[in-house]
């Protein structure tokens, strides 16, 4: 037989094209239309509807950017068309992908939310477009509204594009309402379609010498030779009929089975703002809400409690049939977070946090204890995860964005993920390869080719429906997944939930499966670590003022000095900076409006924070004259214990100023004429801290022009081209009451820098402080401190631990970490010494080490201070930065973890009448308290939740400062896990290493 295979598959192509597709709708009537624009930002339907409507036509220009049109659509449905599916298509000017440009949402007369509209999804059926959302029928009048968003495309496929989308409504209409009728519905050109389509997509995944390709093709002509092109509705059943055969032959006994769950990735904020997606969820759940009326098989999968709760506050007849759907199983809550949050740069009580109000949330709000991890696409998984997911109750895990790694193939798709402290939970990662599967054949077949436990286990899970910006699944996407079921040469697809999925996906292969232990480092999108830096101090920030505004205000309570515990305003505070961690806010990769209100919202929430700390604090203290010193840090200070507040000691001895070297007895500090670091000398240690021939606090500026993807990422070749900033304006020495200070000016390209570094008495630190008048564009900027410390690790903090990368590039899998997140240190050492650099609000580091012609080695760590990436914000980071860094010497990783703590929580002096106790006490300095709080069931009962955090086993007692009735072990959700004794007013406690343990005190 002659090779006709290009020859069926060009025809198909121009009929699906040019005859049958235009064939979907038949007869067809106009609406009549009427239009209000919204002069400014959304507005409730109620305020809509109740506004006086002009007369438009087809045709008319709307929608500003950002900007917003109402519809009124009227007409009368044709009595002649009885009998026949009837839909409005509406069509608003739909150009991008769903979810990338223009939606609308249908209303009835009354303002309640019926459907979504998309650029795939263009139509509104008669059976809800009656009075109050009931059907209408042939020759009834019918009237209903569309709220039609006008968000404007974006230029993926021009990431370099110096267009600012984030800024707020543009003047000039970039959208066209181009048809608006009432039509027939062919459902047999539909079907017939979706025939033609679900077999080419299978065949062209087959061999050329497969019998079943060969069987297709021949199937797919003899279709289109029974179609009339002059009559395709009446004859599209006929060629249907040259299908039946091949789309009833059933899967191998050996298909992969793929359990097929209906999803719509919606981004918290990404491309748009967060009052855009507020809509975007009540347009999803509406699409959802509606098509599971048609196809009642259909399971979605809603993450993302802040979603949810969106709906409840702003759609209450969504809210009720999302209500509905979820009682019926229709839509399933998954995740058990807040939102999709990032997992690198929440820190560990903030991370915790999510699983706390995202799980509470499902079970507060439908009973629904949710059991699965959902976070499809977060840019790399913390070594922390593994036990806070078992914490909150959850035991299974999902990710999709490992396949997006550039230089290592991660080797497995279904395993036991390890944590830091050895907890493991069942993980899946979709061999399909996206979180937006449309049911493709071609999607279909490298699911079943790409599965790495191929021979060893049966099935994967894969997300189907339009996402990053909503959209969900469509009826096209359902009615695939009927054909695709159980289909000759494919994979058998089942549509079920996630928890469906994972018990049967457990029970084969849990067992067997292999470990992943470590962090899921994703090698791509590294530059997420500093893009937007005000976004990351904001979080920072807020993070360490939430922790004292729960300490400081339980310790009140509990002494009797404060009524009542902000309760309210400290769960609406975490919400918001959980919020604000979803996986392109806090990483710096949403449109400039997304980061300038993310800015504002920490601003305000640090005012609020800052006055119920002082509320505390003040009444705590009393009145007086003395200065009471406020330490919310772990470890004493000043002689000041840890947690509590007194009158602080003397610091030791004065650090002092001698030519161009800085001395406190304990470290000194050559500072030369370029402002840089030449020498750090230990004095105890009798060591030189500084690399031979090299200078510490080095600024280096680097040409940062990645080859995708611009606020995302760095590729390794940045380091290729490095001009280190040596240049000064000044350099000001001086010392004020015992504290010797450098003050350095630099001035390059368009920037300048002023940094001060200062020596305080009592430490073997430098503290630098550097303030950044930035305006470079694709630059990146870092601060070196090469060290005399052969280190063939770096360890980083990461949640309630710390993790060890390489220093050295032995294999691809190294060589990939060539940029790195840690909290609030990096450490590097050999035996007997160490040093760190530890921060107070960036992210990114680099640690390498070379050779010297001495013999020795060089480890030198850097921070990422700025950025400046021109998409999706071409002005990134423009403007003034202060940042805070300090080089610890003679350092191991205690000493780490307390100064990371110190420049975190600075300490508060308030003028009052006498200090406070410390709410708890541990007797063991690894064992860190990270959290004291009052039992968010307004009980009264005081949680502590603390950590091992050397990565070896500790004990230790833990001692409240209150009379305590009973202490009891509790998960994340303060549900009891175990009773605890308490022996002479304390509780023993024995921790594995990196293990988070939360006690609940019940006061006596």
């Amino acid at each position: 037989m002659h090779d006709d295979r290009q020859l069926i598959e060009e025809r198909l192509k121009r009929a699906l094209r040019e005859r049958i597709r235009p064939a979907v709708y038949g007869a067809a009537v106009p609406l009549a239309i009427e239009v209000w624009h919204a002069p400014g930002e959304p507005v409730s339907p109620a305020e809509a509807l109740a506004q006086t409507f002009e007369p438009a036509e087809i045709g008319l220009p709307w929608g500003p950017a950002w900007g917003t049109a109402w519809f009124k659509f009227s007409g009368q449905v044709p009595a002649e068309w009885a009998g026949s599916e009837i839909e409005a298509v509406i069509d608003l000017g739909f150009s991008g992908g769903p979810g990338f440009s223009c939606e609308g949402l249908v209303h009835t007369t009354s303002g309640v939310p019926l459907k979504g509209l998309h650029p795939r999804q263009t139509y509104a059926p008669l059976s809800i477009l009656g009075p109050d959302g009931t059907a209408a029928q042939p020759g009834d009048q019918i009237t209903f509204y569309v709220e039609g968003a006008a968000n404007p495309e974006i230029p993926l496929d021009n990431a370099y594009a110096k267009v600012d989308i984030g800024a707020k409504r543009g003047e000039t209409p970039i959208y066209q309402l181009t048809r608006a009728d009432l039509a027939v519905f062919n459902a047999d050109v539909w079907n017939l379609i979706l025939d033609l389509e679900s077999l080419d997509g299978l065949q062209k995944e087959l061999s050329p010498q497969e019998p079943r390709r060969r069987e297709i093709l021949r199937a797919l002509s003899r279709a289109l030779d029974a179609l009339d092109y002059e009559n395709v509705a009446g004859t599209a059943a006929d060629a249907r009929a040259q299908l039946t055969d091949v789309l009833s032959r059933p899967a191998h006994a050996s298909a992969h089975q793929l359990s097929a769950v209906g999803h719509a990735h919606i981004d918290s904020a990404w491309l748009w703002p967060l009052r855009e997606t507020r809509r975007k969820v009540a347009r999803t759940v509406s699409n959802v809400a509606t098509l599971a009326e048609e196809y009642p098989e259909l399971v979605f999968a809603f993450s993302q409690a802040q979603q949810h709760a969106w709906v409840k506050d702003n759609y209450p007849e969504v809210w009720e049939r999302l209500k509905k759907a979820v009682a019926e199983g229709t839509i399933v809550p998954v995740g058990g977070m807040w939102v999709e949050s990032d997992t690198n740069l929440p820190g560990g009580e903030a991370l915790a946090r999510q699983f706390v109000h995202g799980k509470r949330f499902f079970l507060d709000e439908y009973g629904i204890d949710t059991q699965e991890v959902w976070l499809p696409d977060s840019f790399g998984y913390t070594a922390a995860l593994p036990q806070l997911v078992k914490l909150s109750g959850s035991k299974w895990f999902l990710t999709q964005k490992i396949s997006w790694n550039k230089e290592n193939r991660f080797p497995h798709h279904t395993f036991n993920w390890e944590g830091l402290d050895g907890t493991r939970i069942f993980t899946h990662f979709p061999p399909i390869d996206t979180y937006n599967s449309d049911l493709s054949g071609r999607e279909l077949a490298h699911a079943q080719r790409n599965f790495q436990e191929n021979g060893a286990a049966t099935r994967s899970l894969v997300p189907f429906g339009y996402g990053d910006g909503g959209g969900g699944p469509t009826r096209e996407f359902v009615a695939t997944a009927r054909r695709v079921a159980n289909l000759e040469s494919s994979p058998r697809v089942t549509i079920e939930s996630p928890t469906e999925f994972f018990s049967a996906a457990e029970e084969e292969y849990a067992e067997h499966a292999p470990v992943w232990s470590g962090e899921l480092y994703l090698e791509i999108h590294r530059a997420t670590y500093t893009s937007q830096a005000k976004t990351k101090q904001g979080n920072r920030r807020s993070e360490h003022l939430l922790r004292e505004a729960e300490l400081w205000s339980a310790a009140a309570v509990v002494a009797g000095k404060l009524d009542a515990y902000p309760y309210a305003d400290l769960d609406r505070i975490w919400k918001a900076v959980l919020l604000n961690q979803f996986h392109d806010i806090l990483p710096g990769s949403s449109i400039s409006w997304v980061h300038r209100e993310a800015e504002a919202t920490y601003a305000r929430l640090a005012e609020e924070l800052e006055a119920i700390i002082a509320k505390a604090q003040q009444a705590l203290a009393g009145s007086g004259d003395a200065q009471i010193v406020f330490n919310a840090a772990p470890h004493t200070r000043g002689g000041v214990a840890g947690l509590g507040a007194g009158i602080a000691a003397g610091e030791g001895q004065a650090a002092t100023i001698d030519g161009n070297v800085l001395d406190n007895g304990l470290i000194r500090v050559t500072v030369d004429e370029r402002g840089l670091i030449t020498s750090l000398y230990d004095v105890a240690a009798d060591r030189e801290v500084v690399a031979p021939g090299t200078a510490a606090n080095l600024l280096q500026l680097h040409v940062d022009t990645p080859n995708h993807w611009d606020a995302w990422d760095v590729d390794s070749f940045y380091k290729n081209n490095v001009r280190d900033v040596t240049e000064v304006d000044s350099v000001d020495f001086s010392s004020v009451d015992g504290v010797a200070t450098v003050v350095v000016k630099r001035s390059f390209n368009r920037s300048t820098v002023t940094q001060t570094l200062r020596l305080r008495p009592g430490t073997k630190r430098v503290d630098i402080e550097t303030a950044m008048d930035w305006h470079e564009s694709e630059k990146f900027l870092k601060a070196a401190y090469p060290v005399d410390v052969h280190a063939d690790r770096s360890a980083s903090e990461t949640q309630f631990g710390h993790i060890f990368r390489p220093t050295h590039t032995n294999t691809s899998w190294d060589a990939a970490k060539f940029e790195i997140a840690a909290h609030r240190w990096v450490h590097v050492g050999e035996p007997g010494y160490g040093v760190a650099v530890v921060n107070d609000s960036t992210y990114g580091h680099d640690v390498n080490r070379t050779a010297r012609e001495d013999g020795g080695t060089t480890t030198t760590i850097r921070t990422s201070l700025i950025r400046a990436p021109r998409f999706p914000d071409p002005k990134t980071d423009q403007g003034l930065h202060v940042v805070n860094h300090a080089l610890v010497v003679g350092a191991g990783i205690p000493e780490a973890i307390e100064e990371g703590y110190r420049i975190n929580l600075p300490e508060r002096v308030v003028t009052g009448a006498e200090g406070v106790a410390p709410l708890f006490e541990v007797s063991n300095g690894n064992v860190i308290i990270e959290a004291v709080k009052l039992a968010d069931d307004q009980s009264g009962d005081v949680v502590v939740r603390l950590y091992e955090s050397t990565g070896g086993k500790s004990r230790a007692t833990v001692t409240p400062g209150f009379a305590a009735a009973s202490v009891t072990e509790v998960d994340l959700l303060e549900r009891p896990l175990a009773d605890r004794e308490l022996a002479d007013g304390g509780v023993a406690v024995a921790l594995r290493p990196f293990q988070i343990l939360t006690l609940r005190f019940k006061r006596a």
